[in-house]
């Protein structure tokens, strides 16, 4: 019988709908809190080449997604995902969607396949980044979806981690969640420290690409 590699084992997990708490993935990122947020270059479903740098000035989040996953659904099914990112719209915040799986994964889609998803969600991001070579996703180490990045306007990483305290597929579970995203960006916009600046992001593993 071959041995169950530990690679093996996560992705049996998180197609199972088992949460992955951050320490468990394969992703080597450099982001840390407080530090300067990794610089990025990705293609969106417009075609346009965007960077982190267009944003300087302008707080940021970047949500990691992957449609297929029974995490990224209960948020998406609730309109919970898409209330938040129109209220952060509403506060001039810049909200990127980051779909990070290969062609043959769970979650991979197109530019076109990603519009359609956008409409019938009424999902409301300023802007659906496509990395199928996983570039982003290690420069962040994102390791579930959702994973929630949060980026001051000086560019300084001031949150990383779950959406919320409820690491559940179930939709029940956001009766009386707390949102560690909006409790970050009013902390943020009050000038304040943000409290509960790291925690455990939950969710489906996110699908790497081969390293090349």
């Amino acid at each position: 019988m071959k041995s169950l590699t530990r690679q093996t084992f996560i992705a049996g997990l998180a197609l199972a709908g088992f949460s992955l708490t951050t320490g468990a993935a394969f992703a080597e990122g450099a982001a840390r809190v407080g530090q300067p947020a990794p610089a990025f270059q990705a293609v969106d479903i417009e075609g346009k080449t965007r960077n982190l740098q267009e944003f300087a000035g302008k707080t940021v989040i970047l949500e990691w997604t992957n449609h297929d996953c029974p995490y990224v659904r209960k948020h998406y099914n609730s309109a919970t995902m898409q209330t938040l990112q129109k209220d952060m719209a509403k506060e001039g915040i810049v909200w990127l969607s980051v779909i990070s799986s290969p062609p043959g994964e769970q979650g991979y889609v197109e530019a076109a396949k990603a519009k359609e998803l956008t409409v019938q969600r009424d999902a409301a991001p300023a802007g659906i980044l496509l990395d199928p070579k996983s570039q982003v996703a290690r420069a962040y180490g994102a390791q579930t979806t959702p994973h929630m990045y949060i980026i001051d306007p000086k560019g300084t990483l001031a949150y990383m981690g779950a959406i919320d305290d409820k690491p559940s597929s179930n939709p029940a579970s956001l009766n009386g969640a707390k949102s560690y995203v909006r409790q970050a960006v009013a902390e943020l916009k009050a000038g304040k420290p943000v409290s509960e600046a790291s925690t455990k992001a939950y969710g489906c593993a996110v699908k790497y690409a081969p390293a090349s």
